[in-house]
């Protein structure tokens, strides 16, 4: 095995497989074809005026069937029945995971929820090309995701662009304060915290405790990855976020929606 293979991090191997995947696919829908499924689409709904609810405990509630730190998170794992379900318990907004082979995603989980709900969907993935983006309001995401340390300062500032063009505000994630340093100089509006480090799977809340101070006024932070509790939502409000996206502890629980309910109203 090439010594670089050897080395790659999680994150090198994820974004190895999104790049060929994405390749194929571009061959197979050209991004003509994507084009005219965005202007059939439905219209997009706000995901930024979603976050932002003021005197509110905005969660973001992930739908994740699995990811690479846990494997299999829920085996009974149905978007459109849950999603209802968890706008009903006070969800802010969905995020879906739409990467099939790290975390058995689909765009038609996406799709599904999307249908079944009347709050925005953010598009979790792995972005690496533009056409991802007209990928995402094809499949009627009202947002999706940027991962900082996965894009060049070119990239990002391009579909930072497009997305907007397109009428979707991206969430752009960070984990390091050269990170945020970029998305802030590329004018990112949604900046999330992620807790959990991309190239080890580590989790360590303290990151977004760090970092929050730095986050521009006018931008919505959201905190990603490791919250648990009532408690820890209390304290990284007080700290400043305006968001929270939660997704294994949620979709552990036999009754995720139960479990957001107690989330939202202070408890433990």
């Amino acid at each position: 095995m090439p010594e670089q293979t050897k080395s790659a991090t999680v994150l090198d191997r994820i974004l190895d497989a999104r790049r060929a995947s994405v390749a194929h696919r571009k061959r197979v829908l050209p991004e003509a074809a994507l084009r005219m499924g965005v202007k059939n689409g439905t219209p997009v709904r706000d995901f930024a005026a979603a976050l932002s609810r003021p005197h509110a405990v905005n969660i973001i509630t992930e739908l994740k069937k699995a990811s690479p730190s846990r494997g299999l998170i829920r085996e009974d794992f149905h978007p459109k029945e849950l999603a209802p379900l968890l706008e009903k318990a006070g969800a802010a907004a969905l995020s879906v995971l739409t990467e099939e082979e790290f975390f058995q995603g689909a765009a038609k989980d996406l799709r599904e929820a999307r249908k079944a709900t009347a709050i925005p969907v953010l598009r979790k993935d792995f972005i690496v090309d533009a056409w991802q983006v007209w990928e995402s309001r094809a499949i009627d995401a009202d947002s999706f995701l940027l991962i900082v340390a996965a894009l060049t300062d070119a990239a990002l500032a391009e579909f930072l662009a497009l997305g907007r063009e397109l009428g979707m505000e991206p969430l752009v994630e960070v984990h390091t304060r050269e990170e945020l340093d970029r998305a802030v100089a590329a004018g990112a509006l949604i900046i999330g915290v992620n807790n959990r480090n991309l190239r080890t799977l580590e989790v360590n809340v303290q990151a977004s405790f760090d970092l929050v101070s730095l986050i521009p006024e006018q931008c919505i932070a959201v905190c990603e990855s490791g919250i648990r509790d009532a408690s820890e939502i209390a304290q990284l409000r007080a700290a400043g976020f305006d968001a929270f996206l939660i997704g294994e502890h949620l979709m552990s629980q036999a009754d995720p929606a139960a479990a957001l309910s107690t989330l939202l109203a202070g408890k433990t």
